[in-house]
């Protein structure tokens, strides 16, 4: 007989783990039957999520940098700022992962490495079946790719990166300031930027990033990396100590947070639509949403979220940049320029990070040239 369990989070990564986190921190849900599956085990560096916010939140222990001062540069605009209301941060992924997980053996939630074949509803509960068993559930919340919808060049932007810690032998960056974005380079394969992220006087993350259909051959990733290395940077002698890759969808296409009213398959992260269409940016996103679920199930109702009218306005801002880069009405580079030249620049950030005023939102949509972006939020609200 299949072992029943009161919550199965299928996918142990970030949105996973942070739902887990917000359930044990509540005395009335801690001692609920919870199983966590997922095919790895969570024991290494796999990404470095790096993001602003103002509050200190239960991972600010975790952070391993921050930064008061950003940089940002175009070809038209060098500008530095100091940020006031925001800070800039870094966490590596095994540290957060490591504290999460430590918390839940503590409190005796079970962990499977196993690989996720299908997850469906039967009768009153759901049922997920892996490679090695069967397990039921009254809630699964799953972040696996099981219900990710299809999604094609003419909706979809890939963010794609690849960022390495480099080490140096001498003290070489300015530690108090982060590069946010960088577009002097080629754009021609889409939107083109570099992060640099000084961790240290001699450690630095420096980050090739692109918006575009379709991926490079992984050796422009490296080439690219090195040339900035070299010629922006002014390094030639440096060990890189840690790699990263990744692709993040930037996507038109609509996510569901559940299959169905009846459902009880509560879909979050990514596959929940947790990622912000037009920038990828998913940490902080994860932590509002998931705490919202959790509340949910504090009240013993249905994790369900509804859309409030300001996210249906943040999401329709989301989709009309998005198609216009989609398109590409006006560059991505002419854009952000645009935005850091003529606001405040944690006036961008809030709005980036869907917190900004509607004044705010006003003097952001009048930074920009207005055609592109009428013709395309006018084409959102008729789809």
């Amino acid at each position: 007989m299949n072992k029943t369990y009161d919550y199965i989070i299928a996918g142990g990564g970030l949105a996973g783990l942070t739902l887990l986190y917000y359930i044990l921190e509540e005395p009335t849900l801690k001692n609920k039957r919870i199983l966590v599956i997922d095919s790895d085990r969570k024991n290494n560096n796999d990404r470095t999520w790096c993001f602003w916010e103002k509050e200190k939140e239960f991972y600010e222990h975790l952070v391993s940098a921050k930064w008061n001062k950003l940089k940002f540069e175009s070809p038209s605009l060098n500008r530095i700022f100091e940020l006031k209301k925001y800070e800039y941060k870094l966490i590596k992924s095994i540290d957060y992962y490591n504290f999460i997980i430590n918390k839940a053996i503590d409190n005796n939630v079970e962990f499977k490495i196993e690989t996720i074949k299908a997850i469906y509803d039967i009768d009153s509960l759901v049922r997920v079946e892996t490679d090695l068993g069967e397990y039921n559930s009254i809630y699964v919340f799953n972040s696996t790719n099981l219900y990710t919808p299809i999604m094609s060049q003419k909706d979809t932007l890939l963010q794609h990166f690849e960022g390495w810690f480099i080490k140096l032998d001498n003290n070489h960056f300015d530690k108090s300031i982060g590069t946010l974005m960088d577009f002097t380079l080629p754009q021609d394969n889409g939107v083109t930027f570099m992060y640099v992220l000084p961790t240290q006087a001699d450690e630095a993350l420096v980050e090739y990033t692109l918006f575009s259909e379709s991926l490079l051959d992984r050796e422009e990733y490296a080439f690219q990396l090195k040339k900035y290395i070299k010629e922006k940077l002014l390094i030639e002698k440096y060990k890189i100590i840690h790699k990263e890759f990744g692709v993040i969808p930037m996507t038109k296409v609509k996510f569901n947070s559940n299959q169905n009213k009846e459902s009880n398959i509560i879909n979050i992260g990514t596959t929940g639509g947790y990622t912000k269409a037009s920038t990828g940016y998913t940490f902080r996103s994860v932590h509002k949403k998931v705490k919202k679920i959790a509340n949910k199930l504090i009240e013993n109702k249905k994790p369900i979220l509804a859309h409030t009218f300001r996210e249906k306005m943040f999401r329709w801002y989301d989709l009309t940049l998005l198609d216009v880069l989609i398109e590409k009405k006006y560059s991505g580079e002419k854009i952000f320029t645009d935005l850091f030249k003529k606001n405040n620049p944690e006036r961008v950030l809030a709005f980036l990070a869907d917190e900004s005023t509607h004044l705010d939102e006003f003097r952001i949509r009048n930074s920009v040239p207005l055609a592109p972006f009428i013709s395309s939020g006018l084409k959102q609200l008729l789809t």
